[in-house]
């Protein structure tokens, strides 16, 4: 990924005087309409630091150099992010083919160094080639924004992209031929900004010089100024595929999401079961252990009860024999008192 390096003396190869037609593209944030404003020189565009985007439909500003050369600048708005409805790009879209009537001589694919490169930013290319078809990668340059930022950081261009540059941009950056070039649109430096806009203008000769002069004019463009619909049925069709991707993504999501709070549902219920089942367990020890202890006592009051049973039973047999040995007691005295009476009256008679 070698550095463009220009001379103060740099000449444009191509006469100053052709017009060239410039289109900005890109995620919302990136500074499209910010980037516009540097290559014309002046605050055409309505720029401002907002993730909903300023730009709401497809400008175009012009602009004489001091050497002539007319450049015509077309900003667009976020006609690449997920949330743009398929009637709106169309619309867009066709507007920014009317207003580039003598076709486009460069795609600025606008990219921040100060925001992570996503899928969404790897995707823009990939709808560029749906809508525009292959053709548009020979007319397309790469502008980094944020050079302010790896100023403060003492850092180049080529720095950001040496350190763990993501595959996607290396794709595209090796689709379009390493063109591309950083801008610093809060400099006030008029040199650096002369010299970033000489060097856009460098890789937009080198477009030329590799398409030969020709501006893109792709059929889709012709079919767009017959008022052909094939353009709007490619995009509804790609955004079709796309709102279905995502509602694939959403309902697995969906049901993942289910699928877990089921999971966690049912290991809390495992759980307050487990918990219920052991707290039975130490009911069902503690009611047996109190029960055994109730036997037992139950067990010692029978035997209490046996013994004063057994107790009760024998004093009432000894009572028994008592009275029956004081009333042979009784008759025996009684008889020996007869006995002793017959005794003593039969001795009385026979004295």
């Amino acid at each position: 990924m070698g550095a463009i390096s220009l001379d103060d003396d740099w000449v444009d190869a191509f006469p100053s005087s052709t017009p060239r037609t410039l289109v900005l593209v890109g995620c919302t944030g990136n500074g499209k309409s910010a980037t516009g404003n540097s290559i014309l020189q002046r605050n055409a565009f309505v720029s401002d630091a907002s993730s909903a985007g300023v730009t709401r439909t497809c400008e175009l500003r012009t602009t004489v150099s001091e050497d002539g050369q007319i450049l015509h600048v077309i900003d667009t708005p976020g006609l690449f992010d997920c949330t743009a409805k398929t009637e709106y790009v169309g619309k867009e879209i066709a507007k920014c083919i009317n207003l580039a009537k003598d076709g486009i001589h460069a795609i600025l694919v606008v990219v921040s160094v100060n925001k992570r490169f996503s899928e969404q930013e790897a995707a823009v290319l990939s709808r560029l080639k749906t809508l525009f078809g292959q053709k548009m990668i020979d007319y397309m340059i790469l502008v980094f924004t944020g050079g302010d930022e790896l100023e403060y950081h003492e850092k180049t261009l080529e720095d950001y992209l040496g350190h763990a540059c993501p595959e996607p941009l290396k794709e595209i950056l090796h689709q379009c031929e390493n063109r591309r070039v950083l801008f610093n649109n809060r400099t006030r430096d008029q040199r650096k900004k002369n010299k970033q806009v000489q060097e856009l203008l460098y890789l937009v000769n080198l477009v030329e010089a590799k398409t030969g002069g020709k501006p893109y004019t792709d059929k889709l463009f012709v079919e767009q100024k017959k008022g052909a619909t094939k353009l709007h049925d490619q995009t509804e069709e790609l955004f079709k595929k796309e709102r279905e991707e995502q509602l694939i993504k959403q309902i697995t999501e969906s049901f993942e999401l289910k699928v877990k709070e089921s999971t966690l549902r049912l290991e809390q219920q495992l759980k307050e079961e487990k918990a219920a089942r052991l707290n039975a367990e130490v009911l069902v020890h503690a009611a047996q252990r109190k029960s055994e202890y109730e036997m037992k006592k139950l067990r010692e009051s029978l035997e209490r009860a046996e013994q004063e049973l057994r107790s009760q039973a024998q004093n009432t047999l000894i009572h028994k024999l008592r009275e029956r040995l004081e009333r042979a007691e009784r008759k025996l005295r009684d008889l020996l008192t007869t006995l002793m009476e017959k005794a003593e009256n039969a001795r009385r008679s026979a004295v």
